[in-house]
């Protein structure tokens, strides 16, 4: 049965790339596919694992492909130069590099190499996302099927909660995890729905997003999800007023007055069945101790993919107090960058950060340097869904696993291919060159904000 996997999911590249070719017409529902596979894979098992270690405490388990991977390939495959004058790829570059080399300092390199591997895929559907954003409707398709998966998750979510879950967790195995790829749907819809869009499809996934998180009862979930749509209508406000945002905004309070409620309940069902126990042993600072000790004393890290073995066989975990139990002691520190820290050393946090504070920098830089550009509205929602995430992982691990990334990465394709796309456009263009500021795309007329139309510049 996985021989048969594994060979579904090869099989599936020249298919896809015969297709793509074959009906160029179609490749919109590439593009929407690329934003449901994050959240429908687990669900119905659209990958295979060329090397498999299920029972593997570390957050990669394998040698594994999705059908997003050979998708993404298959993109690639059929646009010219796709990787050219492409931004942040030397830093996505170096973040995969900094994983491999930990492998020269873990105890089991094959392990490592998991994780090394996983990176390769998110560079590859980065590489995809910024390779089809500048085409028309490309986005608009891109943005649907990321509707598509918060719908579908909603969906779950409420089926679980109905069914008497206390924290509901979609298909993505943990409600955190599902929170903190929900801030990738919410905060870019919602920035769409700002710039413009119509299509009652995009309100919808926005409004699955957070019913989503709702029902999932995670503080730190349903916390950042609230200051990341704070955040991005306030950009969005400062980057330029108007009455169509006011209206989006007033709207949104009004969901908020239903949905708060729904989210109170969630909460309520979860401190009734585990109250919170103040004063008493501090797991996450317990964890944090032990990573730390396990930094300081290993600079290049122990390894990507090893910080729960290691955390119990160097001794981390007794001398930091960690309790034992088999939930304790088999999980990650619940702070992204520490884990990334102690597994792969100064190499990998450092190119972590780079990659998160360039792309946060560059995307507010055009959003605020291309004011009356739609293209501008879109790299701010993808801009602050990142800047979301990145303060999220202080308090959480979860982005180290590939769903997150898939994510992740769809948002720094589209900031990075718009941004070629503007730079391209300048560079073909004297008067763009010589006033870059004054001849933004004007606002969309009347007819481009049909439903059925792709709103001028949202488009690319």
């Amino acid at each position: 049965m996985r021989a048969l996997g594994i060979l579904l999911i090869v099989l599936s590249l020249p298919m896809l790339i015969g297709w793509l070719k074959g009906n160029p017409h179609q490749r919109k529902w590439a593009y929407a596919a690329v934003g449901i596979l994050p959240f429908t894979i687990n669900a119905i098992n659209l990958d295979a694992a060329l090397i498999s270690w299920a029972g593997w405490p570390g957050y990669a388990k394998g040698i594994i492909l999705t059908l997003l991977d050979t998708l993404a390939l298959a993109l690639l495959a059929t646009r010219r130069h796709p990787f050219r004058h492409l931004p942040f790829l030397w830093l996505v570059i170096a973040y995969v590099l900094a994983a491999a080399l930990s492998m020269a300092f873990s105890s089991m390199a094959m392990s490592s190499s998991f994780y090394a591997f996983q990176l390769l895929r998110v560079l590859i559907v980065f590489a995809a996302v910024a390779s089809f954003v500048g085409q028309p409707g490309a986005i608009r398709w891109l943005a649907f099927g990321l509707a598509w998966g918060a719908i579908f998750q909603a969906s779950v979510t409420l089926y679980q909660t109905l069914s008497g879950a206390i924290q509901a967790s979609g298909t993505m195995g943990h409600q955190n995890l599902l929170g903190l790829m929900l801030h990738f749907v919410t905060i870019p819809l919602l920035a769409m729905m700002l710039a413009g869009e119509r299509h009652k499809l995009i309100a919808l996934g926005v409004l699955a997003g957070v019913v989503s998180v709702s029902m999932g009862a995670s503080r730190g979930s349903v916390g950042f999800a609230a200051i990341g749509i704070g955040l991005i209508v306030g950009l969005s406000l400062l980057r330029g007023s108007s009455a169509h945002k006011w209206r989006i905004v007033g709207i949104g309070a009004l969901a908020l007055v239903v949905i708060g409620p729904l989210a109170l309940s969630s909460f309520d069902r979860r401190f009734e069945a585990k109250p919170l126990q103040e004063g008493l042993y501090d797991e996450r600072a317990a964890f944090e101790r032990a990573a730390n000790m396990m930094w300081s004393e290993n600079p290049m890290g122990v390894g990507a993919n090893q910080y729960v073995i290691v955390a119990n066989t160097g001794g981390y975990s007794e001398r930091a107090g960690v309790v034992w139990t088999h939930g304790s002691r088999s999980a990650n520190v619940h702070n992204m960058y520490l884990l990334v820290a102690a597994e792969t050393g100064w190499p990998g946090l450092l190119s972590l950060l780079s990659l998160l504070g360039w792309t946060i920098f560059r995307g507010l830089r055009f959003a605020f340097e291309n004011r009356r550009d739609r293209r501008g509205e879109v790299v701010l929602g993808a801009t602050v869904a990142i800047l979301t995430c990145a303060a999220h992982g202080l308090y959480e691990w979860v982005f180290v696993t590939y769903q997150a990334q898939y994510v992740f990465a769809i948002a720094l394709g589209v900031i990075a291919g718009l941004i070629r796309q503007r730079d391209l456009e300048r560079a073909h263009s004297p008067r763009l060159r010589a006033q870059p500021r004054q001849l933004e795309a004007e606002p969309a007329s009347r007819a481009d904000r049909l439903p059925g139309r792709a709103p001028k510049g949202v488009s690319g």
